[in-house]
């Protein structure tokens, strides 16, 4: 991913558009859906403030993950692996980072799958399996490709046509402009909402869109390029990238609020297509099946791809989608998706194993991000500012408490 060029220097300018647009792809899956959905139709518009400062605390935590990958040329998982050598906790972390993003992706990755394959059977008839087997294999030739920026441009139409379906759907349902503002700037927790509240900022600030981000900034703008052009771009692109998986999140929940909040009804993934005809028409199955196949389509491709990434690199594996064991990783973590989805069953036992890990790597890099990011060793002039620290110190504060909550609902002693 790298060569002998001087990262400052460079004639070229470097593209807009790729890895932030992935990490978009990444966290708005299936789950993303179904959460947000519920959100809107338990709690209406009162929990757009989480959507928020969940939007906010991801593009604070993926700028530094971006700006680490660019400058040193190392992921997460390496710059992580390397800096805690030597100590017994080192080896601690490597553990988790396997178990949390490898064996997590694995477990996650029959939902992404089975999302993507409902949603085409809504609009063909043909079987949820039979769309599984499918879109394993499509999601399964697009990696072997070995080609980034095949993936890349798969990955951003998936977002567009996401987007497309979201927010027309949105512009259809037209929620008042008034009480979308109301939601997003006046904090509040109506009863029984605290948990939706954290489940929305937990899809969103996710550890292994970390991994992935400081990972793919290295296959879109590699050192030909001058650095500081690169970081501009890394900016432009996140920022963008992920308010533009905010905007959806935001469309999703307010259509879900218009259709149901106040109606007594009851939505999931299997039924809200169907609830939302008295507001959307005919075309409302079609819209909302089109939006869930590309967030299970996407999302089954970027998890695979993140997993190898953290997998790699805190293995000290060679990380390049040419490499034998990149390729092993997303791999086994394809097939375990596709074999689940396929027979019908979730992995439960491996889902709690991976939520429980997931607890405990999410401080443990929003943290070490945070460290790592004020070391003048490895950064020089490109490590944190003051305002940089102390949104990080926010943001490391709330991964703390979501990871905190995550492990008591792992141990059943949060509800």
């Amino acid at each position: 991913m790298s060569s002998e060029a001087d990262p400052h220097k460079g004639a070229r300018s470097p593209g807009f558009f790729g890895p932030g647009l992935l990490v978009a792809a990444a966290f708005i899956g299936p789950g993303t859906v179904t959460t947000a959905s519920v959100a809107g139709a338990s709690f209406g518009y009162a929990l757009l403030w989480a959507l928020l400062f969940s939007i906010l605390a991801t593009a604070v935590l993926q700028e530094m993950s971006a700006r680490l990958g660019l400058v040193t040329r190392k992921g997460l998982a390496q710059a992580l692996r390397e800096s805690l050598s030597g100590h017994w906790y080192g080896k601690a972390a490597v553990i988790l980072v396997v178990a949390a993003i490898g064996v997590g992706n694995a477990a996650y990755e029959a939902g992404n799958i089975t999302g993507a394959a409902l949603g085409l059977q809504e609009i063909s008839g043909v079987s949820a399996p039979v769309w599984s087997l499918a879109v394993g294999a499509a999601a399964g030739a697009l990696l072997a490709s070995g080609r980034y920026r095949a993936i890349e441009r798969v990955l951003v139409a998936l977002v567009l046509l996401m987007s497309t379906v979201f927010l027309l759907t949105f512009l259809m349902v037209r929620p008042p402009l008034g009480v979308l503002l109301s939601g997003m700037f006046s904090p509040v927790l109506p009863a029984g909402s605290l948990l939706t509240a954290i489940a929305l900022i937990g899809t969103t600030v996710v550890p292994y869109n970390l991994f992935l981000h400081a990972s793919a900034v290295q296959e879109k703008w590699g050192t030909q390029y001058p650095l500081d052009a690169s970081l501009r771009a890394a900016r432009v692109d996140s920022g963008l990238s992920i308010g533009l998986g905010g905007l959806i999140t935001l469309a999703i929940m307010s259509t879900s609020a218009a259709a149901f909040f106040g109606t007594g009804g009851v939505v999931s993934a299997a039924n809200i297509a169907q609830q939302l005809e008295p507001v959307l028409g005919a075309f409302a199955r079609y819209f909302f099946a089109l939006g869930l196949f590309a967030a299970g389509l996407s999302s089954a491709v970027a998890a695979p791809l993140a997993a190898a990434y953290a997998v790699c690199g805190a293995l000290g594996w060679e990380q390049g989608m040419a490499s034998p064991r990149f390729r092993m990783v997303w791999v086994a973590v394809l097939a375990c998706g596709v074999f689940f989805a396929v027979i019908g069953t979730r992995p439960l036992a491996a889902i709690l194993f991976a939520q429980a890990a997931n607890g405990f790597l999410l401080p443990i890099c929003a943290i070490f991000l945070l460290l790592v990011m004020n070391s003048r060793r490895q950064l020089g002039e490109y490590c944190n500012g003051p305002l940089s620290n102390l949104l990080g110190v926010a943001v490391v504060l709330v991964t703390l408490g979501l990871g905190a909550l995550k492990l008591l609902q792992v141990f059943g002693l949060a509800g």
